[in-house]
């Protein structure tokens, strides 16, 4: 290879890195996916950490259950504690990308549930939302 072709393809090379950086969707990730984000999104989820106002309440989700289809289907299944009191709180809808795919909004049965959520970071099997209006950031993981 001449010296002429290799910076021609570091310059195409780098050229490429600088694009893709610049497509980042997502605060936290990924850079770059195979799947599409609704195939990322449906999944069976669980709270691997929970935060509010910056502060760790992870222990207040002692089960939040996610499930999402690829069609659109959704079914929570929480149990919270609020102030030493725990609640129970089950419910099914569905969920839609909007916002140019930078928001996951839920319409359950149970209309205190639904909410739209920002997402920081959308992969396989790990997926950030920040509720709108709100300061819970959820960090889920696949169960």
């Amino acid at each position: 290879m001449t010296i002429r072709k290799g910076k021609f393809l570091l310059s195409v090379v780098l050229l490429l890195l600088v694009t893709v950086a610049g497509c980042k969707k997502y605060p936290d990730g990924p850079l770059v996916s195979l799947r599409s984000k609704k195939e990322r999104v449906a999944n069976n989820w669980k709270v691997g950490q929970a935060f509010e106002n910056g502060n760790d309440v992870t222990s207040d989700y002692t089960k939040y259950e996610l499930d999402l289809t690829k069609g659109g289907e959704a079914s929570l299944s929480a149990i919270y504690v609020v102030l030493g009191a725990t609640f129970e709180f089950v419910t099914s809808g569905n969920w839609t990308l909007v916002s140019d795919n930078e928001k996951l909004y839920f319409d359950f049965d149970n209309n205190d549930g639904d909410a739209t959520y920002s997402i920081l970071k959308l992969e396989e099997d790990d997926m950030w939302l920040k509720k709108d209006g709100d300061s819970v950031e959820l960090h889920l993981v696949t169960r």
